[in-house]
């Protein structure tokens, strides 16, 4: 019996660091089976196995996780900095979307040049223009703390808003690929969801720190947010085109069309409308500083 109880233990109360380890171990091998070897192949049904497995090892153990993110929350030296600092959370947020945006331009740059595409050109120039803006910021954050040059960071908001501008052009070339072409590019399903999964997450996210961080009253914080704003809804628009473009038949090509070209209107007259107000307010900012 003792034996039992020891084997249930190691089976179903691992330590938290293994629970973590087998999660994304289990999810990892579940999406590479099903893209790899389709739903019905014995590699498949193995990892649904696994994946099972591994989902109850991790429900029977959230308490304890709870618990350890609560003290990692409250106790950490670096969290509680990070929790306590306004000025190194933007900077660590300008450095990742800076490193994300640059990488994800010059991908797209290759598979332009690589596969001679207008989509991907468009969607190099619109990532570079969010990598400079977004460097043009980070510059300012690491010399100056928030809230000391406000007059700095109202010219800086109001470069933003002229980036997006530019940006808003790029959008439009893409919705016009998009919709005068017809043109799209299909994913396997999972990829979909997967794509889908990030997407709503991020928009969700750029819309609650676009709320939450309102508090501080920093142009800065304003324009770091206004531009995540701006991402999550053009990506928005373009997992609308890979999901109907996957999901969809070419039996409702018309209903695809008219539902992207709608959805295309929408997020192009946010971009402009939000642009166009960050240049008129931070201009009347700026002329009452000077």
């Amino acid at each position: 019996m003792d034996n039992l109880k020891k084997i249930g233990k190691v089976m179903f109360f691992p330590h938290i660091l293994v629970v973590f380890a087998l999660f994304i171990l289990a999810m990892g091998f579940l999406l590479f089976s099903m893209i790899y070897f389709g739903t019905e192949h014995i590699v498949s049904y193995v990892s649904y196995v696994i994946s099972f497995y591994a989902l109850v090892v991790l429900c029977v153990r959230i308490p304890q996780i709870i618990k350890l993110f609560k003290k990692i929350k409250n106790e950490n030296k670096y969290v509680l900095k990070y929790r306590q600092d306004p000025n190194l959370r933007i900077k660590l947020s300008l450095y990742g979307t800076f490193l994300i945006n640059i990488t994800y331009s010059i991908f797209q740059l290759c598979l332009g040049i690589y596969h001679k595409s207008f989509w991907f050109y468009s969607m190099a120039i619109y990532y570079a223009l969010f990598s400079i803006v977004r460097f043009y910021l980070l510059n300012f954050a690491k010399k100056n703390k928030l809230g000391v040059d406000i007059l700095g960071e109202y010219k800086r908001y109001n470069f933003c808003g002229w980036v997006m501008l530019l940006m808003n052009i790029a959008v439009t070339i893409i919705i016009f690929f998009i919709i005068y072409f017809g043109k799209t590019f299909y994913h396997h399903e999972i990829t979909t969801i997967a794509l889908a999964a990030y997407t709503f997450l991020s928009f969700g996210l750029s819309i609650f720190s676009f709320i939450k961080y309102r508090k501080y009253n920093s142009p800065m914080y304003s324009a770091a947010k206004s531009l995540n704003l701006v991402s999550g809804c053009v990506s928005m628009m373009t997992l609308t085109t890979t999901m109907l473009t996957t999901f969809g038949s070419d039996e409702i090509f018309e209903f695809k069309k008219i539902l992207l070209t709608i959805v295309g209107i929408v997020v192009s007259l946010f971009i402009l409308a939000i642009s166009i107000q960050i240049i008129v307010a931070t201009n009347k900012k700026i002329k009452n500083r000077v």
